[in-house]
């Protein structure tokens, strides 16, 4: 077989960048679990140091269990490289900060990931990097809201926890033209769902924690884009800062990797059973899910998208007091921030995740105190929705 050609998706997330010959025949990868590596001559550190001669420095700038998971996951998203971090927050973090100086702004979706919305305050207050959030649905609205200072622009899609999606296409095209570098936080598909890089967006994040990781025990993130910039950013705010990832997680999310398109297909085929349940409920008001085919948005989701993913919101008559008790009637779905697990896990955002979000812009993201979020997980479809039907009709 040729090594060189490129394989499908299914076939590298298991075996793309790692050679079991070199390794005595072991079929895991090894973790090179070092703070350190050793120079076999004092002119070799040197040149190391240098930067004129390849080779580990120091777990901090390099690893090559770290490397081999970076080297994938820029496979997989069809980008030049990756990079890995100790949480998907330290990725938010590097990438913005590098993208960024004093009086720079950024423009972000209409609803973004609680921590974020606190990086982006931290940016402002003490950095005077300023942001602002649009819907980004139309093009005349990205144009408006698009300021002299603008050096970035930060879309999640879908958003958390609303499940709106963003065209990505779209937003590429304008900011192309005025030459503003377009990131993407992909956590909530993957790339066996969605390709940002392939619609010209130039950095891809990953809270890998999610369905990379898949079974809830890493914590870790990822970008990935091309050479020039990460690099740029490797060597400024990841060796810096320090945000790094250890081998041994590298190598749980290389082993997560591993069954990502098996277990992402049945997180999708149980999302779609629970969503159309949902639907029918009458204590539910309503169900957002990108998969839905009655949503104006779902020619975004058939464009950009493989399929609708494994995560739905949903509102239920009535407001935090009718929300909390739900929660409190589950006996199955655990009640946990997070997503992507085997384990199907419900949250609620207002009180949760983005907590730290004022109300007012809570509101304005659609974020309200009735919303529910729920990641669908890899249990009997059926028996998730009998779970949720004894708690919904408790109520």
């Amino acid at each position: 077989m040729d090594k060189q050609k490129k394989q499908q998706f299914e076939t590298e997330v298991i075996h793309h960048g790692y050679d079991s010959s070199i390794y005595q025949g072991s079929l895991a990868p090894p973790i090179f679990q070092t703070s350190t590596f050793s120079f076999q001559t004092a002119q070799q550190g040197e040149n190391r140091f240098a930067g004129e001669e390849e080779g580990y420095i120091y777990s901090r700038l390099g690893n090559p269990t770290v490397k081999m998971l970076e080297e994938r996951i820029a496979a997989l998203e069809n980008g030049e490289a990756g990079l890995a971090f100790g949480s998907g927050m330290a990725a938010v973090s590097a990438v913005l900060i590098a993208l960024t100086k004093s009086n720079d702004h950024i423009l972000c979706s209409q609803g973004i990931y609680g921590c974020t919305f606190g990086l982006l305050q931290l940016l402002k207050d003490k950095y005077n990097v300023s942001h602002s959030f649009c819907t980004m649905q139309t093009e005349s609205e990205i144009r408006e809201a698009i300021q002299p200072e603008t050096t970035c622009i930060y879309v999640e899609t879908p958003i958390n926890p609303t499940m709106a999606l963003i065209d990505l296409e779209l937003i590429v095209s304008i900011a192309k033209e005025k030459n503003i570098k377009v990131v993407v936080d992909n956590t909530f598909c993957s790339p066996y769902l969605q390709k940002p890089l392939d619609l010209g967006c130039d950095i891809v994040i990953h809270s890998a924690t999610k369905y990379i990781g898949g079974h809830g025990d890493v914590i870790a993130g990822l970008i990935v884009g091309s050479k020039e910039m990460i690099s740029e950013i490797s060597m400024t705010t990841l060796k810096d800062i320090g945000g790094v990832m250890s081998p041994f997680d590298a190598w749980l999310l290389i082993r997560g990797l591993k069954t990502l398109h098996v277990r992402l297909d049945r997180h999708c085929d149980n999302a779609e059973y629970i969503f159309e349940q949902l639907e029918v409920h009458p204590m539910v008001e309503k169900v957002f899910y990108p998969g839905d085919k009655k949503s104006e948005a779902y020619p975004i989701m058939q464009k950009q998208m493989k399929k609708g993913g494994g995560l739905i919101s949903f509102t239920i008559k009535g407001g935090k007091e009718e929300a909390q008790r739900l929660l409190n009637e589950l006996q199955l779905i655990k009640i946990a921030v997070s997503l992507g697990d085997a384990e199907t896990l419900i949250q609620h955002p207002a009180t949760m995740t983005h907590a730290v979000i004022p109300k007012e812009n809570r509101e304005l993201m659609g974020i309200t105190e009735s919303l529910l979020r729920l990641s669908v997980g890899l249990e009997s479809k059926e028996d998730i929705w009998q779970d949720l039907k004894q708690a919904l009709d408790r109520l």
